[in-house]
């Protein structure tokens, strides 16, 4: 059982995320280490799979790369996140008995799920059958010829084509081939995929949470349960206690007792640093929500507020956005959860403009 103080459990969390001071040598380096990267649509500052990838690489990345290896597969889309292309092997197994389980083994939602699938089983062999003859298509391009709707509290209700696309993706048959003005391309996941052996479903379920652990560097061994990906990591790495925090970690012994160099962040609010908020509070103490589905008078931080890492500490968020209509990357705030020290205010300072000149903007500041 390693003991920890929380000093170096956030060190090990910042440095299996590529948030020290030594840079990734590449965006496949990085997308490799990190296992993927989160698409979320809002670009209040940019898409935030970019905005993880410069984070890591600084301004020698461009979206140009990202566009560029998902064009040629290198990576791929999967369930809104990009992963290398060699990892499908480890999720290949599981689609193929997204159906097939045994009487009794799927309950609650899941079970709901498949019932609703096989309700429409005629559409969806349609769409298969659209796909083979004229894939890829958009959405949009395909009619809703759901026979039993989509019921949801959330804005999914009625959303028939996309959920029964979204089902297919985990049921291995379609797969995203692409974009088409933001829109997602679907053709048929043998067209997509790389045809390499699939890995069994037991092993693969293991090197997904030891690559989950290398990404995090200390994570719960259990956690709640997330239909995309799983915030815990079963019984890869090693025990540890950290001081401070009530239970048990998993954590990655490669990480141990490596030097630490920090630095100045500014991270997405879907960066694994910060995704899953109950850890980053045990670690960090961070009080942080995403709060642009908050009424603006509502609001502390702002609409897109970039959480603000300095070395092993998240010390702030910044309210900014990107006015691309006037060039500008327009600074409302920078929020500090503590003074900034000089050396902090100008580190961060130093972020704020590469970000700007990254993005090919203007610096608005309040006076």
């Amino acid at each position: 059982m390693h003991e920890l103080s929380r000093t170096d459990a956030r060190r090990i969390a910042v440095r299996a995320q590529l948030l020290d001071a030594e840079r990734p040598a590449s965006l496949l380096d990085a997308v490799g280490r990190l296992t993927l990267l989160h698409i979320d649509p809002t670009a209040a500052v940019a898409p935030s799979a970019d905005l993880v990838a410069w984070t890591r690489l600084g301004p020698s990345y461009a979206p140009a790369e990202l566009d560029a290896a998902l064009a040629d597969r290198t990576l791929i889309e999967l369930r809104g996140m990009i992963r290398p292309a060699g990892d499908l092997a480890l999720y290949r197994a599981d689609m193929a008995r997204w159906d097939s389980a045994a009487p009794g083994e799927l309950t609650g939602w899941r079970a709901s799920q498949r019932d609703w699938v096989r309700a429409n089983d005629a559409y969806r062999r349609e769409i298969l059958d659209r796909l083979a003859g004229e894939g890829p298509l958009t959405t949009r391009e395909l009619p809703d010829h759901c026979q039993v709707p989509w019921r949801s509290s959330g804005w999914t209700n009625n959303r028939n084509v996309s959920q029964l696309l979204e089902f297919m993706v985990r049921r291995g048959e379609v797969a995203v081939a692409g974009r088409q003005g933001g829109e997602r391309l679907w053709d048929l996941a043998g067209r997509v995929y790389p045809d390499d052996p699939v890995v069994p479903a037991d092993e693969a379920r293991r090197v997904r949470a030891a690559r989950r652990l290398r990404a995090l560097g200390i994570a719960r061994a259990r956690g709640p349960e997330c239909q995309v990906e799983p915030l815990d990591v079963g019984n890869a790495g090693e025990p540890a206690v950290v001081e401070g925090v009530r239970g048990t970690w998993r954590v990655d012994p490669s990480r141990l007792g490596e030097p630490f160099e920090g630095r100045a962040a500014l991270l997405s609010p879907f960066d694994r640093l910060v995704h899953d908020r109950t850890r980053m509070v045990e670690l960090f103490g961070f009080d942080y929500q995403l709060e642009m589905y908050k009424p603006a008078a509502r609001r502390r931080w702002g609409y897109f507020a970039l959480p603000i890492l300095y070395g092993d500490l998240l010390v702030g968020k910044l309210d900014a956005a990107a006015d691309r209509t006037a060039g500008v990357l327009r600074v409302n705030a920078v929020h500090e959860d503590v003074p900034f020290t000089r050396t902090v205010r100008a580190a961060v300072d130093r972020e704020i403009r590469d970000l700007a000149r990254w993005l090919g903007l203007d610096l608005v500041r309040p006076r």
